[in-house]
């Protein structure tokens, strides 16, 4: 685990050695192809620095945080768009934040009733605090030998979820306890969507639907509006989004497990892209609903369907249930560490102050 760490933070610095470069090369060259060439060898670096780890954790993190999110927005960055390029170049520790982490500059919105929502964009401490529960309750679980196959899986994305929205919950607070920045909100009860375009457009991994938008959708929209018209240009431009995001989660999951890819994965998302598209041409021909407590279990269901199908088998191919275990035990035994030397400072001080 100590290998795992120095590596983690030889890759990080230097990713923020060419983030800097980035910063600088971007004041210098005008919007369009030549600061693409600029930032092109840094989208290239982002692309092998994940390799350098090997746990799960750290390195799927680090892969989602700059082969997908930092690279992204380089590139909308490199021709003028995106959220490193608004009405200025933004200071360069803003800069560094914005390009790897699941955070934009923005205003602080008005205030809102929701309890359930912080000002930072983050859920209320209790609400984090219960799926940490329900995470680790599910940990010994994953021993159990009678349990059936399918429900093991069906723990295996409900542990993914979790761990997922808490990791980048705490990433995100860090990050705005340094740069003052709203956050991102990341997930919004995802269970709770009434459609395919809601759960992937408004609940599911929003910072990953904020970079497509203008970085796929858009062009693909813009293209297939000259082609088949408004009316239906949205249709491609969707199943675009799908298709890109397919890639990426190969991408991550060959920096996890490196194997080779089986595609599989990519499947999962053309076939959403598929469903998605579907339903936009239903509701243009139909206009009509279903009511939510229908629409809300189909949705879930369908999902929960189709990713144990597609999505969960691919992941579990990169060893990632051993390596998911070999890490928690680490955890583990270092907050029992940390715990201990935290117990033996406080009994030596308050022995120093007796005497």
């Amino acid at each position: 685990m100590e290998g795992e760490l120095n590596n983690l933070l030889l890759v990080w610095i230097s990713a923020a050695a060419s983030l800097c470069y980035c910063h600088a090369a971007s004041k210098l060259a005008p919007a369009g192809p030549t600061r693409l060439l600029c930032l092109l060898p840094v989208v290239c670096l982002f692309l092998v620095l994940p390799l350098r780890l090997t746990t799960i954790s750290l390195g799927g993190l680090t892969s989602f945080f700059l082969t997908w999110l930092a690279n992204f927005k380089l590139l909308l960055l490199a021709f003028g768009q995106g959220p490193l390029c608004s009405d200025q170049l933004p200071p360069l520790p803003r800069f560094l934040a914005i390009a790897c982490l699941p955070i934009k500059l923005q205003a602080p919105p008005p205030e809102s009733h929701d309890k359930a929502t912080t000002k930072k964009g983050l859920k209320s401490p209790l609400n984090y605090a219960g799926k940490c529960v329900l995470l680790a309750l599910l940990v010994p679980v994953y021993e159990k030998d009678w349990i059936h196959p399918k429900v093991i899986m069906l723990m295996y994305a409900v542990y993914m979820y979790i761990g997922l929205e808490v990791s980048l919950a705490i990433v995100g607070a860090v990050a705005y306890a340094f740069t003052g920045v709203l956050l991102e909100p990341q997930f919004d009860e995802p269970y709770l969507s009434t459609s395919l375009q809601d759960f992937w457009g408004r609940r599911w991994n929003l910072m990953v639907t904020s970079i497509l938008h203008p970085s796929v959708y858009d062009p693909v929209r813009l293209i297939s509006a000259r082609m088949i018209g408004r009316r239906w240009a949205s249709l491609p431009a969707a199943f675009s989004v799908f298709l890109v995001s397919g890639l990426m989660h190969e991408l991550i999951f060959y920096h996890i497990g490196r194997r080779d890819p089986t595609w599989v994965v990519t499947c999962f998302f053309l076939l959403h892209g598929v469903s998605v598209a579907a339903e936009i041409g239903l509701k243009k021909a139909i206009r009509w609903r279903l009511p939510a407590a229908v629409s809300c279990p189909l949705t879930v269901g369908y999902i929960t369907a189709t990713g144990l199908w597609l999505f969960i088998p691919p992941l579990l191919e990169c060893d990632a249930v051993p390596k998911a275990r070999r890490e928690s035990r680490a955890v583990i035994e270092l907050l029992k560490g940390f715990w201990s030397l935290l117990r033996f400072s406080s009994i030596t001080i308050a022995s120093t102050l007796k005497n």
